[in-house]
């Protein structure tokens, strides 16, 4: 969408409003007729006016009371999308925005939720010219905005959808190998350095995690390795990132049920996308920061030489691990990651991964399940960040006693630990390839949504984005 500044409003053009509790529409370029009709369905406990007027929509709304900061951020997002489907579903081409309301960070997370909410991912459609949502421009007025800021929400929202269209497209375009020629495009544009490994270097350094999932596939895996080095950067060490990319996920021999399971898993490298879309915002905004990215990627298949359960693997570390599910296969690639992760001696370490089901489970799609051997301040900073942008994050308990359920009879750990504390023992499986701060994100709730969730949009969220954006901007 095309943003333009203006310095005054115009009549004849349509108008979107946000109101505060008390109502002015001082400079708002309406008439005292359209200033009595607003104000009327206000007092009649209305919390939206949708008035014709001249030949125009005008659409306003009242901000809520009575809550905290990060719920009326988070209305603000809401009342943001209501508002983009209102004009969409009206034809509306282009809209004036006015803010009767002084907060400006409720302005801006309005104007990052109607940038989100105009997303489409169209690519497949035979009459897609048809389907392109009609509204394509906003205009902001220069005294009610600070424009370096919209400039940095233009670029973050832009780097959510990039995320958003990796999750949507389905396998037959994006292989592991296409993943790579993807990130390689992403990088040229937006200024960040990126190099990946094909199956033969991944074999010498052997990844027995990455290289086994990937045994019943026909697909070569890749190991990705992206880094931003800012030259203000404010952390000594790198920030590392480390995404699940697993293209595709059947189960392997420990095969899926389709509806709503299998027909969902080309979203099962959401971490991944989340990780490359946050260095596209990170480095197109270019935040002063060191972070280091590592995505390995494969899909997870029945056929060909497939590992099956009761197999040894060994890993990346030196350790070994008993396959007992193949459908558990997320951990196993991340584990080689995350052991590669101890050669840039980190200042910290999050991974990203739609990995469990029990976390899905246990906190729905309204959440990430987080746990992990981070300080309580850096968790904390985290989970604050999370309230920030609405991708709350739940933290489980991570008790050592954990530990126990994937003890193996025949190899150092199992890859799974039983029917109860799912996504706390994958947790615990990845802890045994870490020795540095280290924080694990389940996102398998929000990542990849079957209706539509306000401007999250339906499909390919970009969960992680704006979460680990704001964490690295707050970070000291």
């Amino acid at each position: 969408m095309k943003i333009s500044y203006i310095n005054s409003l115009s009549s004849k053009n349509n108008l979107v409003i946000i109101c505060d509790e008390v109502v002015t529409l001082k400079n708002s370029s309406l008439s005292e007729s359209e200033i009595k009709s607003i104000k009327a369905d206000f007092d009649n406990k209305l919390n939206f006016s949708i008035i014709h007027s001249s030949g125009r929509k005008i659409v306003a709304f009242k901000r809520e009371k009575g809550k905290t900061a990060y719920q009326l951020l988070e209305n603000m997002r809401r009342l943001a999308h209501i508002a983009n489907r209102e004009l969409n579903k009206s034809k509306i081409n282009s809209i004036q925005l006015f803010f009767d309301n002084k907060n400006q960070n409720e302005r801006n997370a309005f104007i990052e939720s109607f940038l989100l909410s105009n997303y489409q991912f169209l690519k497949y459609f035979s009459d897609k010219k048809d389907k392109v949502y009609a509204l394509q421009e906003m205009s902001l007025l220069n005294a009610q905005v600070k424009k370096e800021e919209i400039t940095l929400i233009e670029k973050l929202t832009h780097s959510v959808n990039t995320a958003r269209t990796l999750v949507n497209e389905p396998l037959s375009y994006l292989t592991a190998t296409q993943l790579s020629l993807e990130i390689e495009g992403i990088a040229k544009k937006a200024g960040f350095k990126f190099e990946y490994f094909d199956k033969k270097k991944i074999t010498a350094l052997k990844m027995g995690g990455l290289l086994s999932v990937n045994k019943g596939s026909i697909d070569p895996p890749t190991f990705n390795i992206l880094e931003y080095k800012s030259p203000k950067a404010k952390n000594k060490k790198p920030i590392i990132l480390v995404g699940k990319g697993v293209v595709y996920d059947t189960g392997g021999l420990s095969l899926k049920p389709t509806p709503n399971s299998m027909d969902l898993m080309k979203s099962d490298m959401a971490g991944a996308a989340a990780v490359i879309g946050l260095f596209q915002a990170v480095a197109t905004n270019k935040l002063p920061v060191h972070i280091i990215g590592l995505i390995p990627a494969t899909d997870n298949r029945p056929g060909e030489n497939a590992y099956v359960p009761g197999d040894v693997i060994h890993m990346h570390s030196g350790k070994t691990v008993e396959m007992l599910n193949a459908d558990a296969e997320g951990r196993m690639i991340l584990a080689d990651a995350l052991s590669y992760a101890k050669k840039y001696n980190p200042e910290l370490v999050i991974d990203l991964a739609t990995l469990t089901g029990a976390a899905v489970a246990a906190i729905g799609k309204e959440g990430i399940v987080g746990m992990g051997t981070a300080s309580d301040s850096t968790m904390s900073l985290l989970k604050k960040s999370g309230l920030q942008v609405h991708e709350r994050i739940a933290e489980m308990p991570f008790w050592d006693e954990y530990g126990s359920y994937i003890k193996s009879d025949i190899a150092d750990i199992k890859n799974v630990g039983g029917p109860y504390a799912g996504a706390i023992t994958a947790g615990k499986f990845l802890e045994c390839f870490i020795d540095y701060p280290w924080i694990h994100l389940d996102i398998a709730g929000p990542s990849f949504l079957t209706a539509e969730d306000s401007y999250r949009g339906k499909g390919g969220s970009g969960v992680g984005v704006r979460l680990l954006y704001e964490f690295l901007s707050e970070y000291k």
